[in-house]
Formats: C-alpha cells, structure tokens, sequence
C-alpha cells in the first residue's frame, strides 16, 4: 500500500521530521529501473562536475587576475601564475571542504544560496552588462557589500524567512554597486566603446552609443529589447515547467 512504502522509505530524521535529503536516494533506490538508475546517477555526477568545474574555474580567475596579478605581483612569469593557479584552487577545495562540516543540511544551504546570496551579487552582475558608468571597483564594492549582507542575515533571520528579505539585500547590493562605481575613474573609453560596438547591450549605454556613432554614423544599437524581454519570460516558464514536470 502507498502508507507501507512512505513507511520503507524511512524520510524521518530522529525528530520525525521529514529529512528532505533521504528524499532524492529513497526514490532513485525504490522506484527506478536498475538501468535508468544508472543514467540518473551518471546525470547528477555531471551537473555536480560542471558547477564544481565553473565554480573553480571563476574562483582561481578572481584571486589570481583580479587580486594577484593586479595588485601583489603584476610582473608574475606564466610559471608563477600557474603555480598560483594550482595554489589558489587547493585552497579553495580546502575551504568549502572544512565550510561543509558546518552546514546541518543540503536544503539549508540551498535557501540561503537562493533567498540571500542571489539578492547579494545579482546586481552587480546585472549592471555589468547594463550601465555604462559601472567598473571594476563598483564590481568589487557591490558583491562584498552584498555577499556580507546575505552572511549577516543569515544569523539574524531564520533561513525559510531569507526569501522574503530578497529585495532588501538586492538593494544593498545595489547601492554598493553604484556608490562603488562613483568612488573611482570610468572605464577606459576606448575599451568601452570596443565593448559597445561588439557587444551592443541595451540599457543605460547612451553617452558610449553617442560617441560611438561619431566614430562610425552607419552603426545600429540594438533594438531587440521587446524580443529579448519576451524571450527571458519564455525561457523562465521553460525552466519552471523542466522542474515542475517530474513531479507530476
């Protein structure tokens, strides 16, 4: 009966509450075919080494480029960059391994990832593509000021609450971000302007557009943004129906 195998799936943590990591393996162990078990397994290792890989990979770019090679040694040979490379992902794997010990459960980390640390760093990587007058030091500014906002709230405000207090750590990730950006001299402007012209991103671009087309009267900005904005809606419902579909 449905009763008796709720009951073999054995959910419950010691306090009889449901234990939503025991969820994913009870299901894969009681209702999948020995093959697509298999498959399922092969699947989630894969998702697991891309965002481990990515995360890796922009770990190591941001300590060594950004920190390493622009302030600590400029003059760093490609051996010693390397090195550095090697070093700084050791580390880094060290770091999230002893974090981990911490964490109670999987869920846990998950809300605050979702509810806290996205309103923490989407603005600054929203700007980035979108605003003209945004630079490295509003980057920098807006993700540490952001990222500790999320880590505060974390103490102070139950996890399944974080949700609710998304628009305010976006907003102090926001105001970061632009104060930042106003502390320190515009990008370059030819690099601005090589950006534009490859790039073409709409938004707040309209001083770089105008010099731009001093430059070359015959380039078009872009004018897709309704197709755009209509495709982000289109690929928001795609990715909410790829998880809601399993489970139904």
């Amino acid at each position: 009966s449905t009763q008796s195998t709720w009951d073999q799936m054995d959910l419950k943590d010691g306090t009889g509450a449901i234990d939503f990591e025991r969820i994913l393996p009870a299901v894969i162990n009681s209702f999948l075919p020995v093959g697509l078990v298999g498959l399922l397994l092969a699947g989630l290792l894969g998702a697991f080494m891309s965002t481990f890989s990515g995360t890796m990979n922009a770990a190591q770019a941001y300590i060594v480029n950004d920190i390493y090679i622009k302030y600590i040694n400029p003059k760093a040979s490609t051996k010693k960059i390397i090195t550095m490379n090697y070093l700084v992902g050791i580390v880094v794997v060290a770091v999230g391994v002893i974090l981990g010990f911490f964490v109670r459960n999987v869920n846990e980390m998950l809300q605050w990832i979702v509810s806290a640390l996205y309103g923490g760093y989407i603005a600054s990587n929203v700007l980035k593509w979108h605003w003209w007058r945004f630079n490295a030091s509003g980057f920098f500014w807006g993700m540490l000021v952001g990222i500790v906002a999320a880590m505060v709230f974390s103490l102070v405000i139950d996890n399944s609450q974080l949700i609710y207090w998304f628009p305010v750590l976006f907003g102090v990730s926001l105001a970061g971000s632009v104060i930042g950006s106003y502390t320190s001299p515009p990008t370059e402007e030819n690099v601005l302007k090589s950006f534009y012209k490859n790039v073409r991103p709409w938004g707040f671009w309209e001083p770089v557009k105008q010099k731009v087309m001093l430059e070359d009267p015959a380039f078009e900005s872009n004018k897709n943004f309704k197709l755009n904005m209509f495709n982000v809606v289109v690929g928001t419902i795609a990715q909410c129906c790829l998880t809601i579909l399993p489970m139904y």
